[in-house]
């Protein structure tokens, strides 16, 4: 199938590592141009040099209230255009009630929720008919995940933003779209399950939940990202995309 990516130019966030760079990596094979972004210049140079000569870094912060205008303009100069952008930003530190201060729920809120905001306000004006604005949440949207807190209580706020967002920005031809990963096998993950006083015990209960009975390979959301931009998901928007294995049971 033909998800008519070729030559249409994307900026994903966080997309040095983890989620991000696994949908990075996937637009990027299927002919995309892509523009990722880190904190840390030099890795986001590695990381799109291991990407490929159509896709390009910028060192960046989501919360840098100056990084939207940048990415734009990096997409236009580079490529020429700009097509869509994927949001996605490494989880915030977890903790229960009493253990996240107010500096870590006020760097997250900017990090997480603002940065995304302006993000997507700066894609909006940006963008033209056929344009997409995507966002890497989480299947703490419908569930908290115990022990992420802070996480829990950003992740939905922003569910309800791409709802909200896909009303205003349809009759333009612009779709908002958000996918909610579960275990998928990145570092995140990993570092998540190595909390427990048993890593391996609790991988394998999470897995026992799963109905596929195993974690998500970052390739497989990778593709699952790639194809919502994609021109091939063009009836879809508003929508949230569960990239978990049937581990959701609600309908």
């Amino acid at each position: 199938m033909d998800l008519g990516l070729k030559d249409r130019v994307y900026v994903v966030t966080g997309g040095t590592r983890g989620l991000g760079n696994a949908a990075a990596r996937e637009l990027a094979a299927d002919g995309a141009n892509v523009v990722v972004t880190g904190r840390d210049e030099q890795r986001a140079a590695e990381a799109a040099a291991e990407l490929g000569a159509n896709v390009v870094g910028v060192a960046v912060d989501n919360a840098d209230p100056a990084a939207p205008a940048r990415l734009i303009s990096a997409a236009r100069e580079h490529f020429g255009g700009f097509d869509g952008i994927l949001i996605s930003v490494g989880g915030p530190p977890p903790g229960y009630l009493a253990d996240n201060t107010d500096e870590q729920w006020t760097t997250a809120f900017e990090s997480v929720f603002l940065g995304a905001v302006r993000l997507a306000r700066a894609a909006a004006e940006e963008l033209a008919e056929g344009g997409v604005i995507g966002f890497v949440l989480s299947g703490s949207v419908h569930e908290p995940i115990p022990g992420l807190t802070i996480s829990n209580g950003l992740r939905p706020g922003l569910a309800g933003f791409t709802k909200s967002i896909s009303d205003e920005l349809g009759p333009r031809g612009i779709r908002a779209v958000a996918l909610l990963p579960a275990r998928i096998d990145t570092d995140r993950v990993r570092e998540l399950d190595a909390l427990s006083a048993d890593p391996e015990a609790t991988r394998a209960a999470n897995e026992a939940r799963i109905p596929l009975r195993r974690y998500g390979r970052p390739e497989e959301f990778g593709r699952a990202a790639a194809f919502l931009l994609s021109p091939a998901a063009s009836y879809l928007t508003g929508i949230m995309l569960p990239v978990d294995g049937g581990f959701r049971h609600g309908f």
